[in-house]
């Protein structure tokens, strides 16, 4: 069934049209989301898969037996099927009480995030960074400039790294990287089969490993050392709000302070571009 045509059509038509195709296990998958349509749009892969007792995998398999290019086509076209509104919460207006309580709401989710990552792994993850040789930062598709960002930062404090790179170039990089390197890999789903490669190749290698994800259920978060989750209060699946990156970022800006040390930066002489630069500010 062509892409085109399927996206066009409901899910659970798709669905009913396709079940004798299914493995048993695909099936299961398929009768509970029959069943629970409106919780399985609020569901990633690894929590779908949790809820059918299937492997993640499977939930993916499922999704292209069915004619999806992917669990995440499969979920937004059956969000659209449900008439959960994509637009409906993006408000723009020109009130100060709608401005301000904008805000509050990002203060609020800000103060989520911080109940819910661990501080001793917080802790460690400091200390891993501290004390490597590199950190080879990795992600793919629109985390990409998350890993430019902390790439950058880490560089000011004191930590090379190597960031914002292809998947070809950082399997390179993973590939040759020292005992005492480790890898920091940036996905909000945790599911992104780039990063998933690059986390095998480093595990293999021996190296430890950081996730930056959203998920702690995911093929990510299960893979790493360490896990630092950048999940917020629970909202209702909306993929033009999956594009912001807030909630990574306030994770990552978090791991920066305390990573952040004035004695290390001076031993390091991490400064010294801010310095040599300085003349071109005014």
């Amino acid at each position: 069934m062509e892409v085109s045509n399927i996206i066009n059509r409901e899910v659970l038509s798709v669905m009913r049209e396709q079940y004798k195709k299914l493995s048993l296990s695909e099936r299961k998958i398929a009768d509970f989301i029959v069943k629970n349509p409106y919780k399985t749009v609020d569901c990633n892969v690894a929590e779908l898969a949790k809820l059918s007792g299937v492997s993640d995998a499977t939930v993916v398999r499922m999704c292209h037996h069915i004619g999806y290019t992917g669990y995440y086509q499969f979920r937004i076209t059956l969000a659209r099927d449900m008439g959960k509104s994509q637009y409906g919460d993006i408000k723009t207006s020109n009130s100060t009480d709608e401005v301000e309580n904008f805000f509050r709401e990002y203060a609020e989710n800000m103060i989520a995030i911080g109940k819910r990552i661990d501080i001793e792994s917080m802790r460690s993850c400091v200390k891993l960074i501290r004390n490597c040789g590199t950190a080879h930062v990795i992600a793919a598709g629109n985390t990409i400039p998350l890993s430019q960002y902390i790439g950058f930062r880490l560089g000011r404090v004191g930590v090379r790294c190597s960031f914002g790179l292809p998947a070809e170039y950082y399997m390179n990089h993973i590939n040759l990287a020292e005992q005492n390197d480790i890898i920091i890999a940036i996905s909000k789903s945790g599911a992104s089969k780039p990063v998933l490669m690059g986390m095998e190749l480093a595990k293999d290698k021996g190296l430890k490993t950081i996730a930056l994800t959203a998920c702690e259920d995911s093929p990510l978060a299960k893979m790493s050392d360490y896990i630092l989750l950048s999940r917020g209060k629970d909202i209702s699946f909306n993929y033009y709000k999956d594009y912001a990156h807030t909630n990574m970022m306030a994770t990552i800006d978090a791991l920066l302070e305390f990573l952040t040390n004035e004695e290390f930066i001076k031993n390091k002489q991490a400064d010294r571009p801010e310095m040599i630069l300085s003349e071109y500010k005014i």
